[in-house]
C-alpha cells in the first residue's frame, strides 16, 4: 500500500499544475500529460496529479467546486463551533450545579 503521508511542497504542486497545462496540446489527452508531469517531476502517482489539477481549476473559478478558501473557513467554522458547544456543556452544568446549591436549605448555628 501506498505511503499516504508524503506531503509535496506547495511550489512542486503549482508547477506541476503549471507543466499539465503547457504540456496538454503535446498529448493526446489530459490523462497522458499528468502521467508524463508526474513522472518528469517524480510524483509518486498521476492521480496525485490530477487532483492538484482539478483543485487548482476550482480555485481559479473554470470548475465547479468548494475553493481552497471556502474549505479552509468551513474547516475553522466548524472547529470553533465544536469549541463554542463544548463551552456551552460546561456552562451550562456548571448553572445546573450553582442553581441546586441555592435550592439547598441553610443551616443556620
Amino acid at each position: 500500500m501506498a505511503d499516504r503521508s508524503v506531503r509535496y511542497p506547495q511550489e512542486l504542486r503549482e508547477r506541476a499544475v503549471r507543466l499539465v497545462a503547457e504540456s496538454r496540446p503535446d498529448h493526446a489527452t489530459e490523462w497522458e500529460a499528468m502521467r508524463s508531469v508526474a513522472q518528469k517531476l517524480g510524483i509518486g502517482s498521476t492521480e496525485t496529479v490530477r487532483k492538484w489539477v482539478r483543485k487548482a481549476e476550482v480555485d481559479a473559478g473554470v470548475r465547479p467546486g468548494v475553493t481552497s478558501e471556502e474549505s479552509a473557513e468551513l474547516r475553522r467554522l466548524r472547529a470553533e463551533n465544536r469549541e463554542l458547544r463544548r463551552a456551552n456543556e460546561i456552562l451550562k452544568a456548571a448553572a445546573g450545579f450553582f442553581a441546586a446549591e441555592l435550592d439547598r436549605p441553610q443551616r443556620t448555628s
